[in-house]
């Protein structure tokens, strides 16, 4: 896992526009990179569009494609692997069982919601 300091809106990785954000890793105190610019009004009014214009084609799909994308999302973050955890670790402070636990807890339920989609 890679991070670039940089949002996505829509399917775009972008810059932020406003001020700098800076993860600090609580146990040690040391500042995390990257550094991420702060999402401001351009980049706020822009998710809003987005997710506008994607709430009507979203509308539009069966309850079986709802409950893939559910599927796919936990996939997804699946897929991420340990990096996730390291990153949640250096971040948090909380310990790697913790995080896995809650990677699974999210995981789980974005499938549970997925089988009450198709139900």
């Amino acid at each position: 896992m890679t991070l670039q300091g940089k949002m996505l809106v829509g399917q775009e990785a972008v810059s932020g526009s406003s001020t700098p954000i800076h993860a600090v890793n609580p146990a040690t105190g040391e500042t995390l990179e990257p550094t991420y610019g702060g999402g401001g009004k351009a980049e706020v009014e822009r998710a809003c569009e987005l997710a506008e214009a994607a709430f009507g084609a979203y509308r539009e799909t069966t309850l079986e494609q709802r409950a893939t994308f559910l599927e796919t999302i936990a996939a997804e973050i699946e897929a991420i692997g340990d990096g996730l955890i390291e990153r949640g670790m250096a971040e948090t402070g909380l310990p790697r069982a913790r995080l896995e636990g809650e990677r699974g807890r999210t995981c789980g339920q974005l499938r549970l919601f997925a089988s009450v989609v198709r139900a």
